[in-house]
């Protein structure tokens, strides 16, 4: 074991736990757990839920549910159908931003209601950031609305060399324009996957395992790697390493379903992210293809500057440098039990996590109890 590195905690702004209303998937208690084992220490969860996050009522309903089950910190996304404008006010305090569907995503969430679109930019607070799902031409209609209300928006898993161009333009003229890319756009592409079968996908991935080495270990792989953007390609995926200096934020999505979902004839788009992050980072940095400083930054530090907390000093993880290991499904504390990265070789593994000072997180072992996560808009928390 090589000399710990200490590290500032993890802030995760894009993660959906399921709960309430899909909890076979992932809950608060097992998410949260997931994302200390990946040394995150803070997340943010999606609207999307089963019944969408769209009233005060259902938002306080979920954040109870927090309260009781989770071990990190957290803040929650408000959603919108372009028709609960008259509730923004009630819950404007009790978020970290609202969450805008401008392409089909899972569930029925999509905006695509012009005049109610430019109504809801128009009333959503401008302190509070509008993440936006949006792809081609609806990056450009999403920075044009920005600068036209005045607010702040964040573009999430940008994925393709021309969207990223495009956001990089629109921040020349609007510093209130910010975006993140996930893990899975990093290190994947869509030619690791482009087989039909599962001994194809293991060829690309994994070129010395075997068939029984996909995801799920066997079956039909495809619908393991099936998310929404898709994998794009390897002229993207280079584009998105070649200017993370333009990127703010790298975000998981962390968006589990079960086994037997992804090994359907229709799987659900999404795959889980927030465990394996750190490892497949802290790895890119001994490969040399990023600083630790720019790690810090884009899980970190931006991710504080731009939805405008603070996190506790004493809110950090420990790794361990030099130790190889393999990720194996087996040993996730996610619900699904399943990693599009299983068998990946990486370095980083967290060995302790400390929250507020307190150690919640040793050697593979949950230490913190339900509850003990705060949400970072609680007048309690004090800096998470």
């Amino acid at each position: 074991m090589g000399k710990p590195i200490r590290l500032p905690g993890l802030i995760d702004i894009h993660v959906h736990f399921r709960d309430p209303g899909q909890t076979d998937k992932e809950d608060f208690y097992t998410g949260t757990s997931a994302a200390l084992a990946g040394g995150v220490t803070t997340v943010f969860d999606m609207p999307n839920n089963l019944v969408p996050i769209f009233t005060l009522k259902t938002l306080l309903e979920k954040m109870k549910i927090a309260e009781k089950k989770a071990v990190c910190d957290y803040g929650f996304y408000f959603g919108t159908d372009g028709k609960n404008i008259t509730e923004f006010e009630k819950v404007k305090g009790l978020v970290i931003g609202l969450k805008v569907y401008l392409t089909l995503t899972t569930g029925k969430y999509l905006l695509d209601n012009g005049q109610k679109l430019e109504e809801v930019f128009e009333s959503w607070p401008k302190e509070k950031v509008i993440v936006v799902h949006g792809e081609g031409d609806k990056i450009d209609l999403a920075i044009n609305l920005a600068k036209k209300y005045k607010n702040k928006v964040h573009i999430t898993h940008v994925s393709k060399k021309n969207d990223l161009q495009v956001i990089i333009e629109g921040k020349k003229t609007n510093s209130n324009i910010t975006c993140d890319v996930t893990p899975h756009h990093l290190f994947l592409s869509k030619e690791q996957i482009s087989a039909k079968n599962t001994s194809g996908v293991a060829r690309r991935v994994y070129p010395e395992r075997s068939r029984r080495d996909s995801p799920d270990g066997g079956g039909t792989a495809n619908g393991f790697y099936e998310v929404k953007p898709p994998l794009a390609s390897r002229v993207d995926q280079d584009f998105l390493w070649e200017h993370l200096k333009d990127i703010d934020a790298i975000a998981t999505d962390h968006a589990p379903h079960t086994i037997e979902e992804k090994k359907s004839n229709t799987p659900p788009s999404g795959m889980p992210g927030v465990e394996t992050t750190l490892p497949l980072l802290f790895t890119a940095v001994k490969d040399g293809r990023l600083t630790m400083k720019d790690l810090i930054r884009l899980t970190n530090t931006n991710p504080q500057m731009i939805f405008g907390f603070r996190q506790n000093k004493n809110t950090c993880v420990e790794i361990d440098p030099d130790e190889k290991y393999t990720i194996e499904n087996e040993n996730l504390k996610t619900k699904c039990s399943w990693s599009p990265f299983a068998r990946r070789e990486v370095y980083g593994r967290v060995q302790k996590v400390f929250i507020r000072g307190e150690k919640v997180f040793e050697k593979g072992k949950i230490l913190a109890k339900p509850g003990l996560g705060r949400n970072i808009l609680s007048p309690k928390s004090g800096g998470v």
